[in-house]
């Protein structure tokens, strides 16, 4: 009984943290937004993500034109900033905390 009792514990604390390490990547957007694109965009990252609604990020983000649409915000941004592997997490970020979803940005 206290085999399946430590078991059943286990499981429960492998999946919480699995499941706040996969909700990080908005922070993870955040401080890269912070790091890579503020300076070339001039402006918060409140403002820039809130240039779009949520349903708006997304679309862009699954038409595969997300990148373009940082570079149209941001004409000064280099091409080594907008690399794929940083979309998913701008993406998640600017989703986060686009116009209409009511959450305001640390950076």
């Amino acid at each position: 009984m206290n085999k399946i009792v430590k078991i059943a514990l286990s499981t429960a604390l492998i999946l919480s943290v699995g499941a706040v390490t996969a909700s990080a990547d908005a922070d993870k957007g955040q401080k890269l937004y912070a790091k890579k694109l503020k300076e070339a965009c001039g402006m918060s990252g409140a403002a820039m993500a809130g240039k779009h609604t949520q349903t708006e990020w997304e679309d862009l983000h699954k038409s595969g034109k997300l990148a373009d649409e940082i570079k149209k915000l941001c004409p000064s941004v280099d091409d080594s900033d907008i690399k794929d592997k940083y979309l998913e997490h701008y993406f998640d970020f600017f989703h986060k905390f686009g116009s209409d979803s009511g959450n305001v940005p640390a950076c």
